[in-house]
């Protein structure tokens, strides 16, 4: 698992994207702070760039650096959810400019999977997390699902995990008002 950070780091560090295991699905990655590398993201997949993605941090006590007012009501959620969970955060900073919603959200998980927290840690910034797939394509649940032209488009994939069948599903999604409202996107 050390080497695959290193490595995976290495490429992060250079503007590379990645392809690697979550606390969830297969994600495709990039430093979420690198706009080149975000955009080569939405290439790959064919995804309209108004159609946003989320990043993965590992420590809660790290969002305050990339939102600009963390509502109370999300400690709240992050430290009672029991499944991995999405929060869109109003008042998105210090990011690349084309992560950010045109509304100014952003969608961030704080993972708990071995591998994307500890990648995460030792990367020290946050990472784009967004399925391994074409947009509008069904979102593989595994390694094997997903398809070559996805991992031929990556400069890098982890071979952590790779083994591994058991089917796992996309985190549950909820966005967050000014006000304090939580509207769920995806349970």
């Amino acid at each position: 698992m050390q080497e695959d950070i290193k490595k995976a780091c290495e490429v992060l560090k250079n503007g590379g994207i990645i392809l690697y295991p979550t606390d969830t699905i297969w994600g495709i990655g990039c430093d979420a702070t690198n706009e080149e590398a975000v955009n080569r993201i939405f290439a790959l997949k064919k995804r309209d760039d108004s159609k946003s993605m989320l990043v993965l941090l590992d420590n809660p006590a790290k969002l305050q650096t990339y939102i600009q007012d963390v509502p109370d009501i999300a400690w709240d959620l992050i430290d009672l959810t029991d499944k991995p969970l999405t929060i869109i955060y109003e008042g998105a900073k210090n990011l690349a400019a084309n992560l950010i919603s045109a509304d100014g959200s952003i969608g961030i998980r704080i993972t708990d999977e071995v591998f994307s927290r500890e990648l995460c840690r030792q990367f020290r910034k946050p990472i784009v997390s967004t399925s391994a797939n074409i947009s509008g394509e069904p979102t593989p649940s595994r390694f094997t699902q997903i398809r070559p032209e996805i991992k031929d488009g990556v400069d890098y994939i982890v071979t952590f995990r790779q083994k591994e069948h058991s089917e796992v599903s996309p985190s549950g999604i909820v966005k967050l008002g000014k006000n304090g409202t939580i509207n769920i996107i995806r349970k």
